[in-house]
């Protein structure tokens, strides 16, 4: 049966497309939800004239995709807060400078940085009016202080400050990351800044994060390591913070960084040993019923402890379409239950569209179903163990071969020994979670440290030794892989083709093959003639100078780095990735760049700058040179001043103020960026 045969199959798509388009356009919710009542009178209209007719007419499927196709945009438009009036933001005039009285509750603790404690907090009140929205709060480390837990309320005078977009190209850009959650505005501030306020109404988010924290202290009397601890959480509680940077890189490098996201193989493996437990239940009257009802009840508690994570809530949303379906005994499609699984959580969340967890979940499992049947039967060894590493390997390659082209174009890079680190994790994972399961259970039962404990603790040890023996095969690991956002779509038209001729075999499917190597041949050659070319960019580097000049498939850098950062440089390594730049040259710094008809000087900290036979059309002043810029301004005439991320603050300013008076356009890199000169 062809997958586009089903309805609700047809009702996603319509639905994804609609959130796409209420995401990058600016149309008005009120507009769209008078547009979207419209075509459902309409719709309801066709099908009171149709139902008694024998066949209905191609205008109700039509109206139908249709309708649901704004319904996807004015899902988008009703869930961001931003649109209505009780919002924050449309409260009082926010800027970066104005204090405002702010009460508010703690939504999520997240990851520390290097100086400050991080939290996504619940806007209750601005200036004592009822308001709403979520911010980001940066609190300054302070180990004389306990950290913040979820509900807790305070009150305090808090700097709205704007996200800022990266300051150099092809950066990650947290902002955006940000705004798809609805934040739109960060502070930063201190610990003695906070009045608690007491605590609101328990929440779910709230009484899961209690959970957490009651089930972490009863493990400490087991005295896992940190790195132990730490992956438990990830496995059970859906926590990762407390993963040191190393065993998560170990995780990436090996290819088995999904086994630290709660999604659909920890749920699937999960409703399995809950079926077998839960078993003798279904002998009862009405027992099926009452299984199926504490299966979904118990996986939806362990998906809010977890956190409701786009990838658990996508694998619980799934099973427990699952988990109703095997015990009413119906028959079940997978592709229908993907796409009903996809079809609500959209409807409820509908921008975890743009979570990449999420994207790549559904991806492998997409890939899984497609392509596993027919690689496995390629091979079906009579011995049982070989028969399940076989099958494992078989849908490791289908997984991948479904998340490949998303994969390189958010992560740059491809871990070669991915089925080594599948072939062995995966087997152990289901042990690792039925005994993380019991000794939780022992742990909440105050049961001294034992046998169960112990082992589990060990099994937990090997797994991340093994990781991290494979991590260190660096000649397998690929990385600074090139990889845009056509080279996806053209390898996805390439992936589906390809199986789809080797399943089938007839002409049309080889056809359909050929015409997506010819996609994938305009993918490379318009990415070549999109390539930058003769280009300078002053890049942002705190405390340094960052200069590159791009000329066809070359990049010169010049800088004033020290060793390290050198060794370590992540804006180049970013920007010559995104750019597909190979070939990549250093040079020193000069005072003067010819670009073709137009001069770049630059102005360091002795201030010279007495080039008589240039007029330069630039001037970059570089690690704060003490010079009368007036001066300067009027002897060398330039169309415009830079100052990089080398200078003072102070220095900046002073020459902004003269820039002003001057009306001579001022670029400051720590404000707007890098600059970039094409000639």
């Amino acid at each position: 049966m062809k997958v586009l045969n089903f309805t609700i199959i047809k009702l996603t798509i319509c639905l994804v497309t609609g959130i796409l388009l209420g995401y990058f356009t600016s149309i008005n919710w009120a507009l769209l939800l008078v547009i979207a009542f419209v075509f459902i009178i309409i719709l309801f209209i066709i099908f009171i004239m149709d139902k008694n007719k024998f066949k209905q007419s191609v205008w109700f499927g039509l109206f139908t995709f249709i309708s649901m196709t704004i319904i996807g945009a004015l899902t988008v438009k009703l869930h961001n807060p931003i649109n209505f009036k009780n919002h924050y933001t449309q409260k009082v005039s926010l800027n970066n400078t104005s204090t405002h009285t702010v009460k508010f509750k703690v939504r999520e603790v997240l990851k520390p940085g290097n100086y400050y404690d991080k939290y996504i907090v619940d806007i209750l009140s601005l200036e004592d009016e009822n308001a709403k929205g979520k911010i980001l709060i940066n609190i300054e480390k302070d180990t004389t202080y306990n950290l913040l837990k979820v509900d807790d309320i305070y009150i305090s005078k808090l700097q709205f400050k704007d996200l800022i977009h990266p300051l150099n190209p092809h950066q990650f850009d947290y902002k955006k990351y940000l705004e798809k959650q609805y934040i739109y505005h960060q502070v930063f501030t201190t610990n003695n800044a906070l009045y608690y306020s007491g605590s609101k109404k328990i929440s779910l988010l709230g009484l899961a994060d209690n959970i957490r924290i009651f089930i972490n202290k009863k493990l400490e009397a087991y005295h896992y390591k940190t790195d132990e601890l730490a992956i438990i959480n990830a496995l059970f509680l859906g926590q990762r913070q407390d993963i040191s940077k190393a065993v998560y890189t170990n995780y990436t490098n090996a290819g088995a960084i999904h086994i630290l996201a709660v999604s659909g193989l920890h749920v699937g493996i999960i409703l399995i040993i809950l079926n077998f437990i839960l078993k003798p239940i279904a002998q009862l009257k009405y027992g099926n019923t009452i299984k199926t009802i504490l299966l979904v009840l118990i996986l939806w508690c362990f998906a809010i402890i977890a956190g409701l994570s786009a990838s658990v809530t996508r694998a619980v949303t799934m099973f427990s379409i699952v988990a109703i379906a095997m015990n009413i005994k119906r028959p079940t499609n997978i592709f229908n239950t993907l796409a009903i699984s996809v079809f609500v959580l959209l409807l409820i969340k509908p921008m975890f569209l743009f979570d990449v967890g999420f994207q790549l979940s559904y991806l492998a499992v997409f890939s899984i179903v497609t392509i596993d049947p027919f690689l496995y039967k390629i091979w079906q060894p009579k011995n049982w163990i070989l028969d399940k590493y076989w099958h494992t390997f078989t849908v490791t390659i289908s997984a991948q071969l479904g998340i490949i082209p998303i994969s390189l174009y958010y992560f740059h890079q491809f871990p070669g020994l991915f089925f080594i680190s599948n072939l062995v994790v995966i087997p152990l994972l289901g042990i690792v979670l039925a005994l993380g399961i019991l000794v939780i259970l022992l742990a909440i039962c105050n049961i001294p440290y034992n046998f169960v404990a112990s082992t589990f603790g060990y099994i937990i040890s090997l797994m991340n030794n093994f990781i991290s023996w494979v991590s260190y095969q660096e000649a397998f690991i690929f990385k600074d892989i090139p990889f845009n956002i056509w080279y996806v779509f053209a390898s996805y038209i390439f992936i589906i083709t390809l199986v789809w001729f080797l399943i089938k075999k007839h002409v049309a499917s080889f056809k359909f093959f050929l015409i997506s190597i010819i996609v994938v041949q305009l993918a490379i050659f318009y990415t070549k003639f999109k390539k930058p070319t003769n280009t300078l960019i002053v890049f942002h580097k705190s405390r340094y100078s960052l200069l590159a000049d791009v000329k066809n498939d070359n990049i010169i850098v010049f800088d004033d780095l020290d060793s390290l950062s050198k060794n370590n440089n992540k804006i180049i390594k970013d920007y010559t990735v995104g750019n597909h730049i190979k070939s990549i040259e250093k040079e020193n710094l000069k005072t003067l760049f010819k670009l073709k008809d137009k001069y770049v000087l630059v102005i360091d900290s002795l201030g010279i700058y007495n080039f008589k036979s240039v007029k330069p059309d630039y001037v970059l002043l570089r690690q704060s040179p003490k010079i009368n810029l007036n001066r300067v301004i009027d002897s060398l005439k330039p169309k415009q001043i830079i100052a990089d991320g080398s200078n003072y603050k102070s220095y900046i300013a002073h020459w902004e103020r003269i820039c002003l008076k001057k009306e001579i356009p001022f670029h400051q890199t720590s404000k707007k960026g890098a600059f970039i000169i094409n000639y």
